[in-house]
């Protein structure tokens, strides 16, 4: 299942129930090797702690109760990318949703870019944003939309008008909405906000504390690189961070090519007190795979 599939859909997706913290890439499932073998590409960097979530959708076989359950197990604090009707499940295991998914019909494609969606766009948001307030989950996910022809900076206008709409909603509630930075090369194309300087220049017109990015690692690797520099340089425009091994969104071990202890160092450096989600798709075991992440990314 594609994230977009996902998305659009609304149907939920999870991960398999398991005892245990940590793994070594590759472990045999189930095996008594797979929590307790040291990692040898992932040395902890003892900074300030950083909260992890993951993404609901990479894990389709499962139950929202069953990821929940597991990533409690794990040390995780929260699953994601769920709306109102899950949110009471991840509470009943100790959990929040660090990040609602957007409301409404529209999916990934079709965003504040323009204006004819700012009309079904915007109540759905004024709702989401309450919903979100009264649950307590912090960040709310929002799209720019696709390009379809459409010049960058009349995009970029076009969000900032309908964004303006519901950004007094989101600080008057105390929620934060975020537009995710995607990749348009491979998995979203034609996507309008696929680079940081946009998204920053999108961020800094609105001019609220409670608008900002979601800067998932796994695009801009994709799309930029220099990825530590740019966090270093951008990481007050940026509210949440996503990961994912490049090339693929897969495991985010030694086999693909970020370092990710040196990049979880460089957003703790920043004294980011937000989030980092797990969003890879796992190739092997899931929970092997989830548990060894979690390693990774506790600097």
């Amino acid at each position: 299942m594609e994230r977009r599939d996902f998305l659009r859909s609304g149907v939920a997706a999870g991960a398999v129930l398991v005892g245990g913290a940590c793994a070594r890439s590759g472990a045999v499932a189930g095996g008594p090797a797979a929590f307790t073998a040291p990692l040898a590409h992932a040395e902890p960097a003892h900074v300030a702690g950083l909260k992890q979530s993951v993404c609901k959708w990479c894990y389709p076989k499962q139950s929202v109760a069953e990821l929940a359950a597991a990533a409690r197990r794990i040390g995780l604090r929260s699953v994601e990318l769920l709306g109102p009707e899950d949110w009471p499940v991840l509470k009943e295991h100790g959990l929040i949703c660090a990040l609602s998914s957007q409301p409404g019909p529209g999916g990934i494609p079709k965003g504040f870019n323009r204006v004819e969606n700012h009309e079904w766009l915007i109540p759905a948001y004024r709702q989401r944003i309450r919903e979100a307030a009264e649950a307590g989950v912090p960040n709310v996910i929002c799209f720019s939309g696709n390009r379809e022809g459409m010049d960058d900076q009349e995009g970029l206008q076009n969000c900032l008008r309908g964004v303006k709409q519901i950004v007094g909603d989101a600080e008057r509630q105390g929620v934060m909405v975020v537009m995710e930075l995607l990749n348009s090369r491979i998995d979203h194309h034609d996507y309008m906000c696929d680079h940081t300087a946009w998204g920053v220049e999108l961020v800094k017109a609105v001019g609220s504390p409670h608008f900002k990015l979601l800067y998932d690692i796994y695009h801009m690797q994709i799309m930029e690189g220099d990825v530590i520099r740019t966090i270093r340089d951008n990481h007050e425009y940026i509210a949440h961070y996503h990961t994912g091994g490049v090339p693929g969104r897969h495991e985010i071990d030694a086999s693909q090519e970020l370092y990710w202890p040196a990049v979880m160092r460089a957003i703790a450096e920043t004294g980011y007190d937000g989030y980092v989600a797990q969003e890879f798709v796992p190739t092997r075991d899931p929970l092997t795979s989830l548990a060894e992440a979690y390693r990774i990314c506790t600097v």
